[in-house]
């Protein structure tokens, strides 16, 4: 059995005449965690799209577990939390929770969803209210949990920490690092450096849709002799 979770061969995606992705290539461990970097329009969601077979890659090809991921099959182990997740409005918390766990075809059980919510500190009381009356860190936090639940073998996150405050952060991290713990794969898009540095075996640098960089943290940092993960992105980026 292969130890790949996640192979990108040489990906490019057009939009017209403008190049999104260009020769992406890149394997993702079984177990580990990766973290794709890069700034805004850099290419990071593009590659999302492409790999859940949102929309068509242009060139090259990916893997999910060995599986061609234009196949069904192979999106059957990914569990997705979007950028800009909004469930729709008109169902409460707990109605939304086990639509999304039948969409994954993994079992509800109210225990573990009310663990969830208290550890991502959102109140039980959000299951029986209906989406539209949550602030943003409500929804954000009510997507994740949908997504941690769902007890899938590689969990592909866009901003996951988007809209959370300090506290649920933190407590995001925990949950993160149990799915570390369980042998998961995670693959996830983030602005905060200092998240990706904490958290991540690797991270790879994507700047106008070619892949800058691939490897841990402290090798950025001694390749670009840089004083910390921040200022080695910008020389990587050439900013």
């Amino acid at each position: 059995m292969s130890d790949i979770a996640l192979h990108f061969s040489d990906v490019g995606k057009r939009f017209g005449s403008l190049p999104a992705l260009h020769e992406f290539s890149l394997d993702v461990r079984r177990g580990e965690f990766l973290g794709l970097v890069g700034v805004n329009g850099a290419g990071k969601t593009t590659l999302i799209k492409c790999l859940l077979d949102f929309c068509d890659a242009d060139d090259g090809s990916i893997e999910i577990f060995g599986v061609p991921h234009g196949e069904t099959a192979a999106r059957a182990r990914v569990a997705f939390l979007p950028e800009r997740f909004n469930p729709p409005h008109y169902l409460t918390g707990r109605d939304f929770v086990q639509y999304m766990l039948t969409l994954y075809r993994a079992p509800y059980d109210e225990s573990r969803v009310t663990r969830l919510f208290d550890a991502l500190d959102l109140e039980r009381t959000a299951l029986d209210r209906p989406a539209r009356t949550y602030s943003k860190g409500m929804t954000q936090k009510l997507g994740l949990a949908a997504c941690l639940l769902s007890q899938k073998d590689l969990y592909v996150l866009d901003e996951p920490t988007g809209g959370l405050d300090p506290k649920a952060r933190a407590r995001l991290k925990w949950e993160l690092k149990a799915l570390r713990e369980a042998g998961r794969t995670v693959f996830f898009t983030s602005h905060a450096l200092p998240d990706v540095q904490e958290l991540c075996d690797r991270l790879a640098v994507l700047h106008a849709g070619q892949l800058r960089f691939a490897g841990t943290p402290r090798e950025l940092i001694e390749r670009y002799g840089a004083p910390g993960l921040e200022e080695a992105f910008l020389a990587c980026i050439g900013g």
